[in-house]
């Protein structure tokens, strides 16, 4: 997959999530789509729907990096609650994509850029201008 196509494809998924457009997400999303999470990995667009349902986080991309279909993104995350709206809290975290036939593949959120670039064997020099940054 080519390296601009495949940020284009993070960045409308990362747009999506933000305005809480959860079916265009879902839409970007590979239908077997693998969710690497703090309990495990699951797969599929039913359990990231679930997901999307339940969690009230926006990210904000900070840096990209990217090499073929392989993207990381460094991001600001605020989790909000689900009844007040209130923040619950906020981090600096990365998440990682792998993006396959025009759709993400594969997501998963990192508690540091070097864990998320090491998991996707990208590095530094990787870095990428991404259109919404």
């Amino acid at each position: 997959m080519d390296q601009a196509d495949a940020v284009a494809v993070v960045e409308r998924w990362h747009a999506a999530l933000n305005r809480r457009d959860l079916e265009q997400v879902v839409e970007l999303s590979a239908p077997e789509i693998e969710i690497l999470g703090p309990r495990g990995v699951a797969r599929g667009r039913d359990v990231l729907r679930q997901w999307l349902e339940h969690t009230r986080v926006s990210l904000e991309p900070l840096r990209w990096f990217a090499r073929g279909g392989e993207v990381v993104v460094a991001e600001h995350g605020v989790w909000r609650s689900a009844e007040t709206g209130d923040v619950d809290g906020e981090a600096d975290v990365a998440s990682r994509f792998r993006v396959e036939d025009g759709r993400v593949a594969h997501y998963a959120r990192y508690d540091t850029v070097e864990d998320a670039l090491a998991a996707a064997g990208l590095a530094d020099a990787d870095e990428v201008q991404a259109r919404t940054s």
